[in-house]
């Protein structure tokens, strides 16, 4: 690419013509050319020399061009942008603030003290932001800024920093969809977005982010009890998606799936075996509900789980499918407690290979259950 060449006559004639247009032109002009980083180092010494003079410039419009070129520019004067940020006119300065390179994170943190809501903005909407600049938008306090900042994807967010936003915005609706959709969130942030968050937003912790198991289990069991009240069983379909994104984002445990099961909760358990097995779900619910062994056993192995439990996952689907095929007045949390009850006392094996997280987990559901039960 040839170099520009800018010449004294080229500063002459641009300060000679009074018009705003010829002033505008030649902002753009010299501008443009400074930020395709294409002059030779004397033209970037004069296009220097006339951009300090036109940054200057009474009318808004030429300080607009400038702002709208140099932002973009890799390489333009840091004490120009600096001006160009500053600027009493929100169309020049919004420019620089959202996208130059330019301005350091000192520069950008100075400036938002004392700058406008819509400044705060375009600096959270930056291509890049530091987690000492994510720190100093929380400290405006403005909403929309950040609301930006959770949703920018090139904003480095400490656990800190994102605890801040939780404990500061957490009531704030709209910050909660961009927050739940962040690629990553630390554990402790999701744990306490859970509480704050809707359905949809707490099914998207559960299958994409890294919950505690107990707490994905709870909110799994949760979401289907309310799921199954407007759909039956066999029209879920939702449960199919859930265990997908579960497996997906390798949350699809063998321990979240028995407890499941031991929470009654066939449907979702039909569809994790599903996809855990890579078979079909009516293929699944028809292994599943063979009333021989042999058919829970194939689909069991296929999905390659831990062979030592399957007596208890066996008993688990007798057990729910003998509850759920009774015709009783007894609630649902009854009927719960008490396949509960079955699989913890006959099944050992359980502390063993799954370990004590998982049955503290079980045991605390049963005396749960138990506790809330009325009196006779």
């Amino acid at each position: 690419m040839a170099k520009y060449e800018l010449s004294a006559a080229d500063v002459q004639r641009l300060m000679t013509d009074p018009s705003a247009d010829a002033r505008v032109d030649a902002a753009d002009k010299v501008s443009g050319a400074f930020g395709e980083g294409a002059l030779s180092a004397e033209a970037r010494s004069i296009a220097e020399d006339i951009l300090r003079v036109l940054v200057q410039d009474a009318e808004e419009r030429v300080r607009a061009a400038l702002s709208q070129n140099l932002s973009r520019a890799p390489n333009a004067p840091g004490d120009l942008a600096a001006a160009l940020a500053a600027d009493e006119s929100d169309r020049v300065a919004l420019p620089v603030l959202k996208t130059s390179a330019a301005l350091s994170d000192a520069d950008l943190i100075g400036i938002l003290k004392a700058a406008s809501p819509a400044r705060q903005v375009a600096i959270a909407e930056r291509p890049t932001v530091s987690d000492a600049l994510a720190s100093a938008i929380v400290d405006t306090g403005n909403e929309d800024a950040v609301v930006s900042l959770v949703g920018n994807d090139g904003a480095e967010l400490s656990e800190p920093t994102l605890t801040r936003v939780v404990d500061d915005f957490g009531h704030v609706e709209r910050v909660h969809a961009p927050l739940v959709n962040r690629e990553s969130l630390p554990v402790t942030v999701a744990e306490k977005l859970v509480n704050l968050v809707s359905d949809a937003l707490k099914e998207h912790l559960v299958t994409h982010h890294a919950l505690p198991e107990e707490t994905a289990s709870d909110l799994i069991l949760h979401s289907r009890e309310r799921a199954t009240v407007q759909l039956a069983a066999e029209n879920s379909a939702d449960v199919g998606v859930l265990a997908d994104q579960l497996a997906a984002n390798g949350r699809l445990s063998a321990s979240l799936v028995l407890r499941s099961l031991c929470l009654g909760d066939v449907s979702f358990f039909e569809a994790a075996m599903a996809r855990l097995a890579g078979v079909p779900l009516n293929n699944a619910r028809v292994l599943i509900h063979d009333e021989g062994r042999l058919g829970l056993q194939s689909l069991y192995d296929k999905a390659g789980l831990p062979k030592a439990l399957f007596p208890a996952f066996q008993s688990a689907v007798q057990q729910a499918r003998a509850v759920e095929g009774e015709r009783t007045d007894e609630d649902p949390e009854a009927r719960m407690r008490r396949l509960l009850e079955h699989v913890l006392t006959e099944h050992e094996e359980i502390v063993e290979d799954f370990g004590v997280d998982t049955v503290d987990y079980l045991l605390t559901k049963f005396n749960k259950l138990t506790a809330d039960r009325p009196a006779a």
